[in-house]
């Protein structure tokens, strides 16, 4: 495979690097859509989402403490936020607010319309969040993040600190600003999506033993607290980061590490079968739906920012 800073788009129709492995793939596919790079020289890119209305993405480049903006009509990249407190996760609230994990504030933010930022979560009983990593905002409005310990083991991703807390999952109440633990028992909890009933939450489980999985869980009718955990996706030799559904139930998944032949998006189906794969030059974090009709996915790629239009929409609150 080409060194990442000499890819090249396919000049070919249908672009071979996005494969199927399950007939179920085959309508997900344009034939006349490849993967294109859209910008390149982070350091580690996280955390993209899609801000429709103004026609543009941002991301993290967490080591470089900032948050990056690429313009759809310009094409053009720019700091958004820079210093960015390490930001991770990012994603939009029902409201069309970012919100954004912190590793260096060690909490969770909201962008007010008017720019200013509002502290959502820092604590929980009287102790510091460690890092949190990821986030998604449920219909009902409340928000929830994994917070590992990741942003804290050195000064490379944010500053070196002792956890006071465990490696948990985190809801945030709505209403009464109430934050509660929903997973305590995952290993490195790191992306994070509802299945579009919001009946099901996934979890990247990072630090699995011995290998990586995506767990499942029920959500209980309450809407704020989940049962039945189970594997969902054994990643085996892979790494998965983050990832994002579309409306069919399908998982979108950053993909890579240690193998290079494993870089990319692995799609599964809502069963955990494995149905397809987006080969790209570089690993793959996480990414997000968006563009007009919230059917291009944009895949936060190690040093990149990469593109491509598929035949689905993804779910809302990713």
């Amino acid at each position: 495979m080409n060194d990442t800073y000499d890819w090249q788009p396919s000049q070919r129709y249908p672009d071979p690097s996005v494969i199927s492995l399950d007939p179920r793939f085959e309508k997900y596919k344009l034939p006349l859509a490849g993967v294109e790079r859209l910008a390149v020289g982070c350091r580690w890119c996280e955390g993209p989402v899609w801000f429709g209305d103004g026609r543009y993405l941002l991301w993290s480049d967490i080591p470089n403490n900032r948050i990056m903006r690429w313009d759809e009509v310009t094409g053009k990249t720019s700091a958004f936020r820079q210093p960015s407190n390490f930001s991770n996760g990012q994603t939009r609230d029902r409201q069309g607010r970012l919100i954004t994990c912190e590793h260096g504030g060690r909490r969770v933010t909201r962008t007010e319309y008017d720019g200013t930022i509002t502290v959502l979560a820092d604590s929980f009983d009287g102790k510091r969040l460690s890092s949190p990593n990821d986030v998604i905002v449920k219909s009902d409005n409340s928000i929830w993040f994994t917070d590992p310990t990741f942003g804290i083991l050195g000064n490379y991703e944010g500053n070196r600190a002792e956890p006071e807390l465990g490696q948990n999952v985190y809801r945030l109440d709505a209403d009464t600003g109430e934050l509660s633990v929903v997973a305590y028992d995952i290993l490195g909890p790191n992306g994070l999506a509802f299945s579009p009933d919001e009946t099901v939450l996934y979890v990247v489980e990072s630090r699995g033993v011995p290998t990586r999985k995506i767990l499942a869980y029920d959500v209980n009718v309450d809407g704020a607290s989940i049962r039945n955990k189970r594997v969902l996706i054994d990643a085996g030799p892979g790494t998965p980061d983050g990832f994002r559904v579309d409306a069919d139930g399908n998982l979108w998944c950053g993909w890579g590490m240690g193998d290079s032949e494993l870089d990319g998006v692995m799609i599964f189906a809502p069963d955990g079968t494995l149905i397809g794969r987006i080969i790209l030059p570089e690993r793959c974090a996480n990414l997000c739906f968006g563009g007009r009709a919230n059917s291009r996915i944009f895949m936060a790629a190690s040093h990149s920012i990469y593109a491509l239009y598929v035949n689905i929409p993804g779910v809302v609150g990713g």
